[in-house]
């Protein structure tokens, strides 16, 4: 099964030597489990117009905001709503939770409560999930045909299944301790409140559901896929 995956922005130029890119954190995020991986650049125009291009789709985190203007963020839209209306499965992380819900009628906003940055715990009908955050815009207004899987009280919307075929996450399950701390010392001085980046490290080494939610996301793609 290929898995293409649609890099919405670089990661931090100091973390670039280390990590690559979202295609190899991605990748190996989703490492053993049979997939194979393409990856399109979408931020700096390569969006893909045919949704049979790859079996699932996953669209990554980035800097940019979906309410912003950029002149990728309309065919993005275009391709999310045309893979979900031929149901082929569709997973998004952070910004790909919120632009999927952008594109599908729900509504993105920078959330005046500020930021959350580490180790969060989410509600969900499941029991609890705990995975790594790294946000200030919030889904604010679901789609239709949404289900709403797991919350808080920061995030009202935080894991989203819209339809059978697309399930979208605001924290990321693919941060490992190591890129989140490099992550707070190169980008998150000067724009995260400091005791939010103290309670982040403080909390970096506590147990985290990241392989628990790739293992779903990866069952999610093998029980979602579209027959050729």
């Amino acid at each position: 099964m290929k898995i293409g995956i649609l890099i919405a922005g670089p990661i931090a130029d100091a973390l670039q030597p280390t990590y690559g890119d979202y295609g190899k954190i991605y990748a190996e995020f989703l490492q053993g489990h049979g997939f194979s991986f393409r990856s399109f650049f979408v931020f700096d125009g390569d969006v893909p117009d045919d949704p049979s291009l790859c079996d699932g789709w996953i669209i990554t985190g980035s800097k940019f905001g979906a309410y912003e203007d950029h002149p990728w963020i309309p065919p993005l839209e275009a391709l999310i709503r045309n893979v979900h209306a031929a149901k082929r499965p569709l997973v998004g992380i952070c910004f790909g939770h919120q632009i999927i819900a952008q594109a599908l009628g729900g509504q993105v906003e920078k959330y005046e409560g500020g930021w959350a940055a580490g180790r969060t715990e989410y509600r969900g009908a499941d029991g609890m999930l705990t995975l790594n955050a790294w946000h200030q815009d919030q889904v604010v207004a679901v789609p239709p045909n949404a289900t709403v899987l797991a919350r808080n009280a920061f995030c009202q919307n935080a894991v989203l299944l819209i339809g059978d075929s697309t399930l979208t996450y605001q924290p990321h399950p693919e941060f490992g301790v190591p890129y989140l701390s490099d992550l707070i010392e190169h980008r998150g001085y000067g724009i995260v409140p400091n005791s939010i980046l103290a309670q982040a490290k403080a909390d970096l080494h506590k147990h985290t559901d990241n392989e628990a939610i790739a293992a779903k996301i990866s069952a999610f793609f093998a029980s979602s896929q579209v027959p050729a």
